[in-house]
């Protein structure tokens, strides 16, 4: 008889790949190219590691679900809950980030929301699957009730500007970027409602891997962070975006 067959090798793992959404001034398409500062901060950690890799955007629930159901898929910026917590391996935070309700201007919702109760009786506008319409959904929210979800944030905007939503939920620096890119002045169109501070959290936007994903490479894209972190370039990125 001939020697037994060796021992099948473990499957060899996909190549990294790395999925985002159109969140400026985080994350946003430029000329074909994502960039923004939380890319650029992901550009360096991978430059740090030795590590290349493509990076596409997509709708949020497109990007979330590739992220959490595939091994080797980086994700950013996402914010890190309760709900998401055993979903993904956290790799650290990429940006700062706070969210609130916002109003326009002269409307009356703008003086009468005081609580997340009082919102309940308006329209909020909110992007499919992504950490603001899933904290409103386990406050009691729901869709075709008192939320309506959009597969990007500038269609929000939109919403809220023309009436069509009373009410926006967002992260402060994505709403005010929409505002100006649209010709606005934020600080004479939007109105910080209602501060979410359980929503964004005191660390910010992460950048993360979902389970199936191995332990060596989140902890190699933690020590890559960390670097960066380290020696300025985080710091000098901030002051570039922010």
């Amino acid at each position: 008889m001939g020697q037994a067959s060796a021992q099948a090798a473990p499957p060899t793992p996909p190549p990294l790949r790395i999925v985002t959404e159109e969140f400026p001034p985080y994350n946003l398409t430029e000329n074909g190219r994502v960039t923004g500062f939380s890319t650029e901060v992901v550009e360096a950690v991978l430059q740090e590691i030795g590590l290349q890799a493509p990076i596409q955007s997509m709708p949020w629930a497109r990007a979330y679900d590739t992220a959490r159901n595939e091994e080797n898929v980086l994700i950013y910026s996402i914010t890190r809950t309760a709900q998401r917590e055993a979903l993904f391996k956290w790799v650290g935070v990429v940006a700062p980030s706070d969210w609130y309700l916002f109003a326009l201007q002269g409307t009356p919702q703008a003086a009468g929301v005081q609580s997340l109760d009082d919102a309940r009786r308006y329209q909020v506008a909110t992007v499919n699957e992504d950490a603001g319409e899933q904290y409103l959904a386990a406050k009691g929210f729901a869709l075709g009730r008192n939320l309506q979800s959009s597969n990007k944030y500038e269609f929000n905007y939109e919403k809220l500007r023309r009436g069509r939503v009373d009410l926006w939920i967002a992260n402060d620096l994505v709403a005010h970027h929409l505002a100006r890119q649209a010709g606005d002045d934020p600080a004479r169109v939007l109105v910080r409602v209602l501060a979410l501070p359980d929503l964004g959290g005191t660390d910010g936007l992460y950048m993360a891997f979902g389970s199936k994903t191995s332990d060596a490479m989140v902890e190699r894209f933690r020590k890559g962070l960390a670097a960066v972190r380290k020696n300025g370039r985080y710091e000098a990125l901030k002051k570039k975006w922010l």
